[in-house]
């Protein structure tokens, strides 16, 4: 019996507290695989200036898997650094051999290297890794994936093992050719912190089991409500007054290296910069230009981030006041040193915004947020080193 519309079929909750019900995740079938991908020393490329180049690379994994599959529906995170994507057997093949030619592009193009690895779910649980998802509904037909487990935790642990014989790892040819990147696009500025501070965090809960779990994922979320003064929406980084549009992108040669294909990259460079100049008009006349409608779509894309989500570690990233800031971590040092939480957290005065757009007209796109100059990378590091001093 085919598993391939498991994801496809689950219902799917329009409320983010949902996120703490781990009852209603469903386990990942058995004969599915993780795709995961991971910036090799993404922190060096950071201290270097390149957060906006281990993003695009980061987001491609999606990008590149999603386009050799058409039609299929499957759950998908974004990492920063990296993404993780689950898929039916038949989708193994064509989803690595995607991001194996990810790998080359990254290489030859942007002189990063980035690890890749196929991982079926059977193996993960023979190891003690779980992975259950539940889908939450950002706008119709754009739903975003949550996933409960440690199971992506230790894919990421697989895709860094060193070990020669490694069985997950995917050797990356010389001659790998370019992957298709349809849709993969940067064209906002930074999303500068109206508040003063876009906070990066992620969470994980200490104590074993799912209600143990449960119950700090809710009280993490209420106390972060509670010091926002409301619903965590208020202080999405995405919003009217932070959302600006520049022309020329700053952003255009980052995107041109990525979706040139087998074509030139100036060649696509100065196509990018064509239809960057009618979206330009269009943002500034607040009008619609060929398929891009201003209005409709900038009210869609503030619906359709992932500035919160959940993929065994709560992560959020935030436009909040300093005072706020020290709030939220103030209340994490406080159960960290209770001992209930591990935790890391990174402060920008912005936060980055890349996109993956299906379909101007139907109104389906994804937009994937990290804190600028280092985000999710850099509050993973203060997330291990806490992790470690636990252990």
């Amino acid at each position: 019996m085919s598993t391939d519309s498991f994801y496809a079929d689950l219902p799917a909750a329009t409320d983010f507290a949902a996120v703490a019900d781990l009852d209603a995740y469903a386990p990942v079938p058995d004969d599915w695989t993780v795709l995961h991908s991971d910036v090799l020393n993404s922190t060096g490329a950071i201290a270097a200036g390149r957060y906006k180049d281990v993003n695009m690379i980061g987001a491609a994994g999606i990008t590149a898997v999603l386009n050799v599959l058409p039609g299929l529906v499957i759950p998908y995170v974004f990492g920063g650094d990296g993404s993780s994507l689950l898929v039916p057997s038949h989708a193994v093949e064509p989803g690595r051999e995607a991001l194996v030619a990810l790998a080359g592009l990254a290489r030859s193009r942007f002189d990063l290297e980035l690890r890749v690895a196929a991982i079926p779910l059977s193996e993960l649980r023979a190891r003690g890794g779980e992975v259950a998802v539940r889908k939450l509904q950002l706008s119709p037909g754009n739903t975003l994936a949550l996933f409960a487990g440690n199971g992506l935790e230790m894919a990421d642990r697989l895709v860094k093992d060193t070990d020669p014989a490694n069985p997950f790892r995917m050797d990356i040819p010389d001659d790998a050719g370019p992957p298709d990147l349809e849709g993969l696009s940067c064209r906002w500025e930074p999303l500068s912190a109206a508040n003063g501070v876009s906070l990066t965090l992620m969470l994980r809960a200490i104590a074993p089991g799912s209600m143990a779990e449960a119950a700090v994922l809710s009280e993490s979320l209420a106390a972060v409500q509670s010091i926002l003064h409301g619903d965590a929406q208020t202080a999405a980084p995405a919003r009217p007054e932070t959302m600006r549009f520049r022309w020329p992108p700053r952003t255009l040669w980052p995107e041109a290296k990525a979706t040139a294909g087998q074509g030139s990259v100036i060649g696509r460079y100065a196509t990018i910069l064509w239809q960057s100049a009618f979206q330009g008009i269009a943002e500034r006349f607040r009008c619609k230009v060929g398929p891009y409608d201003a209005a409709p779509y900038g009210d869609e894309l503030r619906t359709n981030t992932d500035f919160r989500k959940y993929d065994g570690l709560l992560r959020l990233v935030l436009d909040v006041t300093p005072a706020q800031a020290d709030a939220i971590e103030a209340y994490l040092a406080d159960g960290h040193q209770a001992g209930r939480i591990i935790y890391g957290t990174h402060r920008a005065d912005a936060a980055l915004m890349t996109c993956l757009v299906f379909s101007l007209e139907a109104g389906q796109h994804m937009h994937f947020i990290d804190g600028a100059d280092g985000g999710f990378a850099l509050a993973a590091q203060a997330f291990k080193s806490r992790l470690a001093d636990q252990q």
